[in-house]
């Protein structure tokens, strides 16, 4: 990195990056410590893998502006490893998740973005802004209605005061102003203290106590491979988000080698595996976040919270990260789609709602999306799948003139459209309008002509193009005359 990249992506937004990080690391607390609970482990791992995350991918990731911490997609698969084995597994599945995703990273596996259909992306970042909503709901059980009013009040902060002033991020004013109103009054409510014990010391460098053998290996990497690319998944997803609410690009392989160096540092610091978080990054950039500093002062300063203002976080009511994290839904989700699905043609229509359902369901992001993808691969072949053949007679020579993609699709197709036992003795099969594209539309064409030489007619195969042409030679079928 030269200096005045260096420059750009650290200090030209100096202000912004440091408040908008100081607002990410307050909301990064109550989640990291519900990703614990959901991992089933105490809730400082969380802390400390947000913190380690967030601190690495800021000098390592390829997409500045975003957020990287401990999150819900990957704690979910991480239940049953922590229950069978315990926390010492869980940093080593940490560790290897890693070095699998730098391994993705070299590979280039970035460039795999680009097959990611925009309904499936519209599925994934709809679906993603409800499972935030609903994430919040379980606050409110057997809530009075201070709490109501408090969530109803960070949310009045959060929408008014941008129309008044935008010098600091109207997430962060409304938690301090929440948070004052909840210690001055006495007010009954539900804090981050309630969800899990915080404790005051700082995390070190621990080998994770395991056996290194292949018995260990064999243990973690059933867990180590899904984190893997789940976590790359829902990284490169939301770089891809950020990427266009800034209107900038980024290295999606260097992301993901660096998500893959942040998880293997954070493994070796007591934390469990983590990756982009699209909520945070939604109010990274809302607030006013875009460059690598924003992401260094939410790991640093989600530290210095928890070490320094350990007893004022455990104040601050549930009501008013509630409030924060429902506008991250609304904002998140692209209501411009719900106007539009009548216009999608049919099919693409149905693999965005099929993606939302998936995932809301399964709370199963990587599954939702990988489903929407086949769904949509099948589709697009199905539609692909047409071919189509014009035939003339011109004296003893019978032309078909085909169009269309010849592949496994259309091959058996394509074979049945010949009229062998009434056709004259000479053929010229024409792919001019037509292309062939793999090992089985070779052997629908060597069928026809072994058809038609039964028969005792010769085949003249023209217009084939300069690619067509190359696959037709290499898989073997030299005998084609006329190309």
């Amino acid at each position: 990195m030269n200096v005045s990249t260096m420059k750009q992506e650290w200090f030209s937004n100096v202000r912004g990056d440091i408040l908008s990080g100081m607002t990410v690391a307050l909301a990064l607390i109550p989640e990291a410590i519900a990703f614990s609970i959901i991992a089933g482990v105490d809730p400082m791992v969380g802390l400390y893998a947000s913190f380690c995350i967030a601190v690495v991918i800021a000098f390592t990731g390829g997409r500045p502006g975003m957020i990287s911490a401990a999150t819900g997609a990957m704690a979910l698969l991480m239940i049953n490893l922590v229950k069978d084995h315990g926390v010492e597994y869980l940093f080593a599945a940490t560790i290897l998740t890693g070095i699998i995703q730098v391994i993705f990273g070299l590979l280039k596996v970035g460039r795999f973005m680009t097959f990611l259909p925009q309904t499936v992306m519209i599925g994934f970042v709809n679906s993603l802004a409800i499972l935030i909503f609903t994430a919040q709901l379980p606050h409110f059980v057997g809530a009075n209605w201070m709490m109501y009013a408090m969530v109803a009040g960070t949310l009045a902060i959060i929408y008014l005061l941008p129309l008044l002033t935008k010098a600091v991020p109207s997430p962060l004013i409304a938690i301090i102003v929440m948070t004052t109103i909840a210690i001055l009054g006495g007010l009954d409510l539900k804090t981050v203290g309630d969800m899990g014990n915080i404790t005051r010391s700082f995390p070190i460098f621990h080998v994770p106590m395991v056996e290194f053998s292949l018995e260990t290996l064999l243990i973690i990497l059933p867990y180590s491979l899904p984190l893997a690319i789940v976590g790359l998944l829902e990284s490169l997803l939301t770089a891809t988000i950020v990427d266009e609410a800034t209107e900038t690009t980024s290295d999606k392989n260097k992301e993901a080698r660096g998500q893959g160096i942040a998880n293997v540092v954070t493994g070796f610091f007591g934390g469990m595996a983590g990756c982009a978080m699209i909520g945070q990054s939604v109010i990274n950039v809302k607030s006013g976040g875009r460059g690598r500093l924003s992401a260094f002062v939410a790991g640093v300063f989600l530290l210095f919270l928890i070490m320094v203002l350990g007893d004022i976080v455990k104040q601050i009511p549930m009501a008013a990260l509630a409030g924060v994290m429902f506008m991250v839904s609304f904002g998140t989700f692209d209501w411009q789609s719900l106007r539009d699905l009548k216009k999608y043609p049919l099919s693409d229509a149905a693999v965005m709602v099929l993606t939302v359902v998936i995932v809301v369901y399964t709370h199963n992001l990587a599954l939702g999306v990988i489903i929407g993808i086949v769904l949509s691969a099948v589709v697009f072949g199905w539609k692909m799948a047409k071919i189509k053949t014009v035939s003339k007679i011109e004296g003893n020579v019978k032309t078909y003139s085909l169009s269309g993609q010849l592949f496994f699709g259309t091959m058996t197709h394509f074979i049945e459209e010949f009229d062998y036992i009434n056709d004259p003795k000479t053929i010229h099969i024409d792919f001019t309008h037509s292309h062939v594209w793999d090992q089985s539309a070779v052997t629908g064409i060597a069928k026809v002509i072994a058809k038609y030489n039964k028969l005792e007619k010769k085949v003249v195969v023209t217009g084939l193009n300069e690619e067509s042409k190359q696959i037709v030679e290499r898989i073997g079928l030299h005998s084609l005359s006329g190309h």
